[in-house]
């Protein structure tokens, strides 16, 4: 078909021209389309230098996306308007071509010439501005454009191209439209740029900053940056935020690391889950190195700096805190004997320590009496219209969120997933280690994995934070555990725990619980330190902080 020869000639003009063209990557291309679709629906698009097109596709490919999820009567992008600009007449030519062959059915105008200079869309509204801005341009047209009314927010330096294809950008919306800019990370920090970037922050037009790993996009060693911003209606916010996510960290795996290898499902969960959040009602879930919701009057000081690397110091200064608690935990969790100071069981008179006497149960026999239910995962599968998220055994491990996926139900009569509640125990069956996770209402709905068996014990017979400090002991699983040559199993059934009275069992609970909280803070302290030691290498690469 004309659609797919058209793409391959171009693809191969391109590659036999690296260095003449600037591409943007179908990666952060469609990551750019969906953040500005969530909003509202793309009706009307507008790339202001538009290369080949590559921001124009992921478009419209998400507006169809859009109208296929919809329904109804109308589907394709008939109702899609795409404006493109570009300054090379013949590039400008092959992109209309592209662009016609792949949305026959949207009205797609692009147009050849220098924007800032001479803007072949003046009069538009559009809904949604995707742009890929050329970086670092000292001859963008500063002496002659020192009075367009397009400098809203200030007259942008000669050193500071990017400011101007901002307020271009922003003065090309309609009210409430959206507009996402890739753009380079020296644009968040640059004084020249301080006093434009203050008035983006106090007008509330300026409302994400979010840091792509290296290699995102060219050029590929520098790690960019994708600002989200949404042109005012009405007055200015009574108090403006600004989120600020790094996706650098959770970008690559070990299978996915390197150039082009980026992990962009992982990339693109963590920025749109943030910013979907953060647009509905300016606040969110921080989660620390990863993304923050900050008031923009704390950042208007006399840099004005926006850059995700700018959080080192709230990271470290948080990091602090944490090893402060974890320090406080420890001496919690290693006080001698039970919570309330009672003698420990198996002590000697004096209380010295002892071996425990204690009669023993098992947790098969707890299942016969109907003291607790036990259950396998990794049955069941989505229901209609919606599903939970998965606790994966990697997830208990880890101490993470739900992170996995149901499959998608194969009849009417499919099985339903096991969902886990608060107060459950669930431990992995294999991998041969000491675990056992306490469910909390965070957790609490989502499905349960394979590998994993759940416990839920009867208030009235079995504490659960007892259940699972007991059943974590080494020599409790060492002893119900079957070894092979590749694996090692875990028969949750023989696992042992004292034949305590529900008062004694919640004394020892307690204490459990105490270095849950301990083994938790130790996690997130690593995670801080982590960040911090990542921030650290990219700042000192990327110039942004100095070594001295």
């Amino acid at each position: 078909g004309a659609p797919q020869a058209y793409a391959f000639l171009l693809g191969r003009h391109l590659d036999a021209n690296p260095r003449h063209y600037t591409l943007t990557p179908p990666g952060p291309a469609a990551l750019m389309a969906e953040l500005a679709s969530l909003a509202s629906p793309l009706r009307t698009v507008l790339d202001p230098a538009c290369g080949t097109g590559g921001l124009l596709t992921a478009a419209r490919e998400r507006a169809a996306e859009e109208t296929g999820e919809q329904g109804g009567e109308q589907k394709g992008t008939a109702a899609l308007t795409l404006h493109g600009q570009e300054a090379d007449p013949d590039l400008a030519a092959l992109t209309a071509l592209r662009l016609a062959l792949l949305a026959p059915d949207a009205r797609v105008r692009v147009r050849a010439g220098d924007t800032l200079r001479a803007d072949a869309f003046p009069a538009a509204a559009a809904d949604a501005v995707l742009l890929h801005p050329p970086f670092n341009e000292r001859n963008w047209g500063h002496d002659e454009l020192a009075y367009d009314p397009r400098w809203e927010y200030g007259f942008p330096a000669r050193t500071e191209s990017e400011l101007a294809w901002v307020q271009h950008a922003l003065a090309r919306l309609r009210a409430g439209g959206t507009a996402v800019l890739l753009m380079p990370p020296a644009a968040a920090s640059r004084r020249s740029g301080r006093r434009i970037r203050a008035d983006l922050l106090r007008r509330g037009a300026l409302r994400a900053v979010i840091a792509l790993p290296a290699g995102a996009a060219p050029p590929n060693g520098v790690p960019l940056h994708l600002w989200v911003l949404r042109k005012p209606g009405g007055g200015a916010p009574a108090s403006p935020r600004l989120l600020v996510v790094d996706t650098a960290g959770l970008a690559t795996t070990p299978a996915t690391a390197g150039r082009d290898k980026i992990d962009w499902p992982a990339v693109r969960a963590v920025a749109v889950d943030a910013w979907r959040g953060f647009d509905r009602d300016d606040a969110l879930t921080q989660e620390p190195g990863v993304r923050r919701s900050l008031a923009a009057i704390d950042l208007l000081d006399d840099d004005v700096d926006l850059a995700p690397a700018a959080e080192l110091a709230r990271v470290r200064e948080e990091l602090a805190t944490t090893l402060a608690r974890t320090t406080a935990l420890a001496d919690t969790a290693t006080q001698a004997g039970p919570a309330d100071g009672t003698r420990r069981f198996g002590e000697g008179a004096a209380g010295e320590p002892g071996p425990a006497r204690w009669p023993l149960t098992t947790v098969g026999e707890l299942a016969r009496s109907g003291a607790l239910v036990m259950r396998a995962g990794g049955t069941g599968t989505a229901p209609p219209g919606g599903a939970p998220a998965v606790l994966t055994d990697h997830d208990v491990l880890g101490g993470d969120a739900p992170s996995g996926t149901l499959p998608e139900a194969a009849s009417a009569g499919a099985e339903e997933p096991v969902l886990v509640r608060a107060g459950d125990v669930v431990v992995p069956v294999l991998g041969g280690g000491a675990v056992a996770r306490v469910i909390d209402d965070a957790t609490a709905g989502a499905a349960l994995g394979r590998n994993l068996t759940l416990l839920r014990p009867a208030p009235a017979a079995v504490d659960p934070w007892f259940l699972a400090g007991f059943l974590r002991g080494t020599a409790n699983t060492r002893q119900a555990s079957s070894y092979a040559s590749t694996a090692t199993r875990l028969d949750v059934r023989r696992l042992q725990l004292p034949r305590l009275p529900l008062a004694d069992q919640a004394r020892y609970g307690r204490r459990f619980r105490d270095l849950a909280a301990f083994e938790e803070s130790l996690r997130h302290a690593a995670r801080l330190g982590g960040q911090l030691v990542q921030a650290l290498h990219d700042g000192l690469t990327d110039g942004s902080v100095a070594p001295e």
